[in-house]
């Protein structure tokens, strides 16, 4: 069903779906605390206050990247991705907070390098995730998500593309000011198996706040309800198994980093959009095995988001 909203031919663009959602406390020692709410991308964390649960969201954005030379070869390479999660917060049992997430990604790709690059490339993972306090330790919660994935060039993804990323880590909020963020993340059968969950949110005043976490730390400020400043940056390092020649399943790898600015509207509780432009760096495509790499010049992006709760 998802194919009919990705073009076959040039640049692919879609929007899927996700989510922000709401965490609470277990036991009578933490029930102050019952109304904090943590929310989370994929190595992301993020905490709001909202004034009621909203228990689902989508969230869906697409970024734009003009076509750009390559370094030692000759020939261009654009790039326009798509992503977009969908999930659902509920309270297991009455007490046990627990979300179920959906995400999609999609990567198209224009190539007139010689080296040969699929035309697109595609992730679709399905997660769980709950919080719960850590022991006895007074405003510290320990989180614990799997998302069985798959990663390829096309939406009949073969058993091989099939992974399971797992994350933990601890979330210490000693006042309301402040939260810390440790952990790490593990991903089998990548190239790069652990990665560090490490970060801070530091929140001064109403209107101006510091989210230092992966996987898009942002610097924000809000001029009022409705209307916000940020300063946004991010990385990919993503794996896909694709088929190359005559070869099945072998491994092609996008990096990159981006960092830019934008503005954020909120036209009600339920939905707020934002546009943002910037710069991207240390980009590359590299297959495994040594069997061709190419390594896109910088360049700079334009990306467009919807975030709905509903």
């Amino acid at each position: 069903m998802l194919n009919k909203y990705i073009p076959r031919i040039g640049l692919g663009m879609f929007i899927v779906i996700t989510t922000l959602f709401f965490y609470s406390t277990l036991n009578a020692e933490t029930k102050k605390q019952a109304n904090e709410e943590f929310r989370q991308k994929l190595e992301s964390v993020i905490t709001e206050e909202k004034e009621e649960e909203l228990p689902q969201e989508l969230d869906s954005y697409i970024r734009y990247i003009p076509s750009r030379g390559v370094n030692a070869l000759s020939g261009k390479v654009a790039i326009m991705a798509a992503s977009s999660e969908y999930s659902y917060a509920l309270k297991a049992f009455g007490k046990l907070p627990v979300e179920f997430s959906l995400d999609t990604q999609y990567i198209g790709i224009e190539n007139t390098t010689g080296v040969e690059l699929p035309a697109h490339l595609m992730g679709l993972s399905c997660g769980i995730e709950t919080t719960l306090p850590f022991f006895k330790f007074n405003q510290t919660y320990l989180r614990i998500g799997v998302s069985p994935s798959f990663y390829g060039d096309d939406w009949s993804f073969p058993a091989s593309s099939f992974r399971i990323p797992l994350r933990s880590f601890l979330i210490y909020q000693p006042n309301d000011k402040w939260t810390y963020i440790l952990g790490a993340a593990v991903y089998p059968d990548f190239e790069t198996k652990v990665w560090p969950i490490l970060g801070f949110i530091y929140k001064p005043n109403d209107k101006l706040t510091f989210n230092i976490v992966p996987e898009r730390p942002n610097i924000s400020y809000s001029f009022n309800e409705r209307v916000t400043l940020f300063l946004e940056g991010g990385s990919s390092y993503d794996e896909f198994e694709v088929d190359k020649d005559n070869l099945k399943n072998v491994v092609l790898r996008y990096k990159e980093i981006h960092l830019g600015t934008g503005i954020k509207y909120k036209f009600n509780k339920f939905i707020q959009t934002s546009i943002s432009a910037g710069g991207i760096f240390n980009r590359s495509l590299r297959y495994r095995e040594s069997l061709g790499k190419v390594d896109i010049k910088d360049s700079v992006y334009t990306e467009f988001r919807v975030e709905i709760n509903l």
